[in-house]
């Protein structure tokens, strides 16, 4: 099912091993999504600094920067961007220090697309309704104002 306009968010997917890359890009623009690929941190941080990003996907060992350290260095967005760990090396130390990070899952290698997709799309899905609770505040803020110059 390919995602309609309003929902085609783009994804940043950052990891050395050209297979993962080129397998998880296929399996996600299959369905819709814009998707970008780097294979190491420093190139991340300037595509992140350059275009927002609905959702990261990175690898915990980088070339030139440790993958949480890059998760620690991310500013936060408005929609808030979901960040999701992908990991041969899962440990409860490294799970600990990602959530802590600010990372919101965790997809384990070798990638399934069937868990992929699902993370991809439970971790959107918080996002949409994140960004729907951030209108409906700013809304209730608008209108509170208006009633104080009403008066």
């Amino acid at each position: 099912m390919v995602r309609p306009l309003e929902e085609r968010a783009k994804i940043l997917v950052i990891d050395d091993d050209e297979y993962i890359l080129e397998s998880v890009k296929e399996i996600l623009s299959q369905v819709g999504y814009l998707v970008h690929t780097t294979k190491n941190g420093q190139e991340a941080l300037t595509k992140l600094n350059d275009s927002f990003y609905n959702l990261l996907l990175v690898d915990i060992v980088l070339p030139d920067i440790d993958g949480l350290d890059l998760i620690e260095r991310l500013t936060d967005t408005l929609p808030k961007m979901r960040k999701v760990v992908i990991t041969g090396y899962a440990s409860l130390e490294n799970a600990l220090r990602a959530l802590s990070l600010g990372a919101n899952a965790f997809i384990m290698k070798p990638i399934s697309p069937k868990d992929l997709l699902g993370v991809v799309e439970k971790e959107l899905k918080l996002q949409r309704e994140e960004l729907k609770d951030l209108q409906e505040c700013m809304a209730e803020y608008i209108r509170n104002k208006a009633k104080k110059y009403e008066k």
